[in-house]
């Protein structure tokens, strides 16, 4: 394990530099971060802009792959998991605090981070933004930053936590398995077994039923349609 944390005053993207970083002979080693202050070119899942708001948290980390890791997609719940608690240990915002599959974490129903994932080799790059000092106004969802409840946090103070918190769900990960990682993802899901979801697929459709767990092999979501049968989603956003 690496356990270096470096920041750096503005950059384009972490995750860029980190998967430039591992194309040449400066490689990172895992449990090495970049935190940027800025990002211009940073970007999120399916191609969104990544928010570049002054005071948040904005870094990304590296895994190295090994054969008997679980699925490498499913390291987006072992960062959601970090984010969650570390934003715990800095808010004490339990009962306000919540998961939403894939890997949203949501603060009073609003989204509070972004997490992205990008395989160089046998290396994932994994990007993390959290929203502590801003929010971005979206016209399809509702955002919430830490300083919305009155809470301010330091960058720094929260990316040596939020670096051990995913190192330690990381260990999890590696030694007890995605199932068990999965089960406390459920423990602090916003969805419990029955509720009604509507999942917007990345073809562009949307498909309503109930949630009805998550598969133990790669953490996929599992949709209850009405007339009984369940449809096993990968990809795509769920309300």
């Amino acid at each position: 394990m690496g356990g270096l944390i470096r920041f750096v005053e503005k950059t384009g993207s972490t995750n860029a530099d980190l998967a430039g970083a591992l194309r040449s002979d400066a490689r990172p080693v895992e449990g090495d971060w970049l935190v940027a202050r800025r990002q211009t070119a940073g970007k999120g899942r399916q191609g969104r802009e990544w928010f570049d708001g002054s005071g948040n948290f904005m870094g990304s980390t590296v895994v190295t792959l090994a054969a008997d890791d679980p699925p490498p997609a499913s390291l987006s719940f072992v960062a959601a998991l970090a984010v969650f608690d570390t934003t715990l240990q800095a808010s004490n915002a339990a009962h306000n605090l919540k998961l939403k599959w894939p890997n949203d974490v949501l603060l009073n129903d609003g989204k509070l981070s972004g997490i992205l994932l990008e395989l160089v080799g046998n290396t994932i790059v994994a990007g993390i933004g959290v929203n502590l000092a801003q929010a971005p106004s979206l016209p399809d969802r509702k955002t919430s930053a830490l300083v919305d409840i009155g809470t301010v946090v330091n960058v720094d103070a929260f990316a040596h936590e939020l670096a051990s918190n995913f190192a330690a769900w990381l260990g999890e990960w590696r030694q007890r398995g995605l199932p068990h990682l999965l089960t406390h993802f459920l423990e602090r899901s916003m969805h419990s077994s029955g509720s009604a979801i509507t999942v917007h697929d990345t073809d562009g459709t949307y498909i309503s039923g109930s949630f009805a767990g998550l598969e133990e092999s790669d953490g996929a979501l599992r949709l209850r349609l009405a007339d009984g049968s369940e449809r096993v989603i990968r990809a795509g956003d769920i309300s």
